[in-house]
Parts: structure tokens; sequence; C-alpha cells
């Protein structure tokens, strides 16, 4: 496979020229205006941060993306899948009150919110993954599914459990409804919490293995034995009694995240962007965020997914180490045992490495890439 071209822009600024215009600079050079988006339905895949997070991207580069879009007679939305932990976004209501917390608005951004897999994350297309190990049918967010052309807006940073998050973690965890965050996070099944449990019934009805039984104090529990791991009965609570455990190693969790990214861009035009700035070391679905571990880099955008990530991780690397960081802290720490890479220094349990090795293995793009400046 021959190499990937990667786009990339500084984030200096003179005036008459700012950074909402040097993105509209760069993903006209890499390629944007190629696609045809005619009266398209055009999906912007982005996550919109969890309150009390101040790391996320700003909604003014959104706009800018969308202007573009628009300019090429596309109709554009701003989209992100429902969480599968307890906060703020785990399902559409308290989702779109957060992204307009933090300042996605159609006033603010000129495109609409859509919440892709509807009121309670229950709202998927099971989409096959071609050449997929791990994942044969992944549950991905029917407004996604829905749309003509997807790209991905994406805050590059670390994570605590990948290594990094760039595009193909948001592409592949971002897009996947409820459901479909419990198969790539967990080795297990659902389980209940029966202090939580209210007694409704209502998951029990959603539960077409007939697991999911109540004992003598109205409580719900849920045979490991007939579940087969759906998921539906998470959407379904209204209580948060039912969670399930983020149990995948982080080499088994990239892979899964990679094939779920397949899915969502196989057979229809894609691109991509990552602004590697406020690298903070955890995800932006914290609410909060800890000091950047390096300063700011750069905005990247490619049609590859993983020479994008690729090319993002290569230019954090070559960053120096900020003081008063995670990653600052560890190799501090006495005996600590440093690899030479940002990322897995600082989250040493990581490897980001095996979601792009698997990404290129399963043809979702290749890690050679040209860096082409703009």
């Amino acid at each position: 496979m021959e190499k990937a071209k990667v786009y990339y822009s500084d984030l200096r600024a003179k005036p008459g020229l700012n950074l909402l215009q040097k993105l509209q600079r760069l993903v006209r050079a890499a390629g944007l205006d190629t696609i045809d988006m005619q009266d398209k339905f055009v999906a912007i895949k982005i996550h919109f941060g969890e309150p009390g997070n101040l790391s996320y991207l700003r909604p003014n580069y959104a706009k800018a993306l969308a202007d573009v879009i628009k300019a090429q007679g596309g109709r554009p939305f701003l989209t992100d899948c429902n969480t599968l932990y307890v906060g703020r976004r785990k399902h559409a209501l308290e989702h779109i009150e957060a992204a307009y917390e933090n300042g996605f608005t159609p006033f603010s951004t000129g495109c609409q919110v859509i919440i892709a897999d509807g009121l309670k994350g229950t709202d998927e297309a099971l989409v096959p993954v071609a050449g997929g190990e791990y994942v044969k049918e992944a549950k991905i967010g029917r407004a996604i599914m829905d749309a003509d052309v997807v790209i991905s807006l994406n805050h590059f940073k670390g994570h605590e459990a990948t290594g990094f998050g760039g595009a193909i973690k948001n592409l592949g965890m971002g897009s996947g409804s409820r459901a479909g965050k419990m198969e790539q996070h967990s080795s297990g099944k659902p389980q209940v919490d029966q202090e939580l449990c209210r007694g409704c019934h209502a998951c029990a009805k959603d539960c077409a293995q007939g697991a999911i039984s109540f004992n003598e104090a109205n409580k719900a529990s849920i045979d490991q034995g007939r579940c087969v791991g759906c998921g539906r009965c998470l959407g379904r609570c209204n209580f948060d009694a039912i969670s399930c455990p983020s149990d995948a190693a982080s080499k088994l969790l990239n892979y899964r995240i990679a094939e779920y990214a397949k899915a969502v861009v196989d057979g229809r035009p894609n691109f991509h962007i990552n602004l590697v700035m406020d690298v903070s070391p955890n995800c932006d679905c914290h609410s909060e965020n800890d000091a950047p571990i390096i300063p700011d880099v750069g905005m990247f955008a490619s049609f590859d997914p993983v020479a994008l990530d690729q090319a993002c991780a290569d230019a954090c690397n070559n960053m120096p180490v900020l003081a008063d960081s995670q990653l600052a802290d560890n190799l501090a720490t006495p005996g600590f045992c440093a690899c030479g890479d940002h990322f897995t220094d600082s989250a040493p349990v990581t490897h980001w490495q095996s979601a792009l090795e698997h990404g290129e293995k399963i043809g979702l793009g290749t890690r050679e890439y040209e860096l082409v400046k703009v």
C-alpha cells in the first residue's frame, strides 16, 4: 500500500489569518472539497465533552468545518452516541443539554445536534465488519449510518485505556451505541446493582433470552449463562442499576475499536481531522481535565484515519514533556520504567500501537504516510 498523505498546519496565527481560517484552508488542501456533498447528509462525528471538562474542542472549530461543508452544498449535523458509564451523556436529553452547555448549539455552530443512537442509546444499526476478527457485526448509532458522508473532528489527547484518543477512537468507540460500547469495553456481561434497582421490570421486557429474574425483594439479577451480552438492558434501565465491567485489556479494546471504526467508514466518503492541542492525559469523557502532558502541536487532516493517528502520535512523541503533568510525574517517580513513548509513559498499562496495527491489518488504512505542510 502506498503512503497516505497527511496534511499539517501549525498553530501560528498572524494578523489576517486566524486559526479557524487555517483549519478551513487545511481541510480544503487535504481534499475535503473533492467529496460530492450536494444535498448530502454529512455527519460530523465529534465529542461534546463531559461538563466540567475544559479540554474538549471549542465549538468554533465545528462551525468552521460546517461552513465549508455547507459551501459545498452539504447538510452537516454534529453527532455522537450516548455513553456507557453514568454521567451527563448517557441518554439523549442530558447529552444534548451537555452539548449545549459546552457551546455546541445550532446558533453557535450553524448545524443541529443529533444523538446518533437515540433517546436511550438503543437506536442502532447492525453493520457487518469486513475482515473483522473480534467483531462480526458492529452496533453503530443509526443516525451515523444514515449519513451519506462521515467526517470525524477529533481532539487528539491521551487516554487511560487506549493510550490516546484520535480519529480511530472517535469513530469506533464514539460511534458505538451503548450496547456497542459494552461490546468493545468488556470481556464480560452486564450486572445489576440491586441497591439501585427499583423493580420496574423494564429490563426484563427487553431481554430476548429470559436472562433477567427478580428475587423476593423485587430486585433484578442477570443469569450470566443465558445472557448473550446484547446490552439492551443497559439502555432500558432509567436508574443506572445495570452496568458492565470495563475489563477488556488495552490491546483487545483497541482491536475492537479499530473494527468498529472500519464498520463506520466502509462504503461511503469519509474524511478525518485531528486537532492536537490541550493534550490532556485522559479522555474528554472525564468531568475534569488534567494539565496537558506536552505543548500544543497543530492541526492534521487526511482521508486515512490510520495514517492520521500515526502522524499525530509521531509528532507528539517529538515534543518535550511539560512539567507538572501526569507524564512528568510518572517520569520523576523513583523506579519508573520509562519506554520513551509519551502516551505509554503517561498511561503504562496501555498499548496504542495495537489499534493502528490492527487497523492496517483489516484495511482501515496504512501507517505509512507523507506529511504535507500547509
